[in-house]
């Protein structure tokens, strides 16, 4: 790709940008959210139209006008939310629109047959005649690259293609890309994880605001580098500093190493909450002002103790107490009373309604504040809203933009402050950077230890480790439904250590 511009009404999102993909290379494609990179791949793939620039493959023009075009040309894109129909097979999905036939009849068994190459020839296994909703993301991801492979794809594109997946998952997924390497395919690999990025890439390639930074081999790069050309500024530290142990802290934790765990005094108590076998007998606690992470494997256990919390689902067992004062939640609502919000995983379809404003979706939980005799104060609501826009810099063009038209990032902040505005005591935040730039990761953290500093009870549940020995004051680890381990001192653990209790 030579010099290609894109722009949109009020938006110039790709100003003459090159892209140079080699056979049997992976090309990391880099930049914050905003920065172009969809805008890009949505071209490479035939569902937008560059306004100047050419595309040429093996040195020769092409012109994809659309997906389909896209796909003749061996272009296959797996993007984060995959393209699945769950209620179908895996060799069903393999070949939807595509079908093996003769006499207008489907040859089951040949493509039963053509299903086990492609899956041998990624290095996984995967049952042919299993739906897909039954099989884990790291499968539907394994038959979403099995089904670009049926259209001879030369060159794959993968958006976000870890995000879901536990660290074994994305070592399988690694050599899965290498055995792709091996056979001659373009790899172009887009992901925030910067570790991954100097593990599976070859060379880097940065967008900024829709502008091309810079192209480097991964090798003459080091993190540092790497953010500083994303984010266009040096970032002195990728989280903030940890805080001074307030004095209760440091006589709670006395023995358990220099890290603060909070003021010593408990705000949070869960004691033997169970669920089946998805959560089985925890029990914990969160002080006054302490961040606690809660870590380990996909499928660990971690979110559904989240939402048993919440109230999103009911226990089979086991209390909830806030300040010494027992509770009693069987919905979220009961959860919201009393102070408890969930930052949910899965922002879009859980957190917000993305077809409504900023300030609608700020204003859902708090209709009460705003309302009066049953009509909405929309007035209160929009100053509300611009207060809290103002102080947790969301970048939007103003309290009535569409919510889906946010960044990762912005959405993320809108999903807080309606919580903020409840003054809710408890934050329970599952994932909440998944997805997001790194420059907006550090404006969460900040945002997360100021609610700490404010004397609330932080509960951050996370996958990625960095992230975990970075932020947390104390960190719990789950395995299986169960709690495993407990670290006091996040500021001398290692990544293995983490890794150690969660996979007992």
């Amino acid at each position: 790709m030579t010099l290609v511009g894109k722009s949109f009404p009020g938006v110039r999102a790709l100003h003459d940008v090159n892209l140079e993909l080699h056979a049997g290379e992976v090309l990391a494609l880099l930049g914050e959210n905003g920065a172009g990179k969809s805008t890009l791949i949505k071209i490479l793939g035939g569902a937008h139209q560059p306004d100047k620039g050419e595309i040429a493959m093996d040195g020769k023009p092409v012109r994809i006008t659309s997906p389909g075009i896209a796909q003749r040309l061996g272009i296959g894109i797996i993007h984060q939310e995959f393209n699945l129909v769950p209620a179908l097979t895996a060799r069903e999905n393999l070949f939807l629109g595509q079908e093996r036939t003769r006499f207008q009849l489907i040859r089951d068994r040949d493509e039963l047959v053509e299903a086990e190459r492609l899956f041998q020839r990624l290095g996984i296994e995967v049952d042919p005649n299993a739906l897909c909703r039954d099989l884990t993301v790291a499968h539907q991801q394994a038959v979403e690259i099995a089904k670009a492979l049926t259209r001879t794809a030369r060159i794959l594109v993968l958006d976000e293609p870890s995000a879901a997946l536990s660290s074994r998952e994305v070592s399988t997924l690694f050599k899965t890309i290498q055995e792709l390497k091996d056979q001659g395919l373009g790899v172009i690999y887009i992901s925030h994880r910067l570790n991954e990025v100097f593990e599976i890439a070859d060379r880097v390639m940065i967008l900024r605001d829709g502008k091309q930074v810079g192209t480097q081999d991964v090798a003459k790069l080091d993190r540092e580098t790497l953010i500083e050309m994303m984010v266009g500024r040096k970032l002195q530290h990728e989280f903030p500093q940890r805080r001074a142990a307030p004095h209760g802290a440091q006589q709670a934790n006395a023995g358990h190493g220099s890290t603060p765990a909070g003021s010593g005094q408990p705000r949070l108590v869960v004691s033997g909450l169970r669920r089946g076998d998805a959560v089985r007998d925890v029990s914990f606690h969160v002080d006054r002002g302490e961040i606690l992470a809660i870590t380990g494997l996909v499928g660990a256990g971690r979110t559904e103790l989240a939402r048993l919390i919440f109230g999103a689902d009911l226990a089979d067992g086991g209390t909830i107490s806030l300040d010494g004062r027992k509770l009693s939640i069987r919905t979220p609502r009961d959860a919201i009373a009393a102070g408890i919000c969930l930052l949910t995983e899965d922002r879009k379809s859980e957190g917000l309604v993305l077809g409504l404003s900023v300030q609608h979706n700020y204003g859902l939980p708090n209709l009460a504040k705003y309302s009066r005799l049953g009509f909405i104060r929309r007035t209160g609501e929009k100053r509300g809203v611009q207060r809290q826009i103002e102080a947790m810099r969301i970048k939007v063009t103003g309290p009535n933009q569409l919510t889906r038209t946010l960044s990762g990032g912005n959405q993320q902040k809108v999903v807080l402050a309606k919580w903020i505005e409840r003054n809710a005591e408890v934050l329970l935040f599952d994932e909440p950077t998944r997805g997001i730039d790194v420059g907006a990761k550090y404006e969460i953290y900040q945002l997360i230890q100021r609610l700490a500093d404010q004397g609330k009870a932080v509960v951050m549940i996370s996958s990625e480790l960095p992230e975990v020995l970075g932020m947390a004051d104390r960190i719990l680890v789950m395995h299986r439904g169960r709690l495993t381990g407990e670290i006091n001192d996040p500021a001398t653990a290692s990544q293995q250590d983490v890794m150690k209790l969660a996979i007992q």
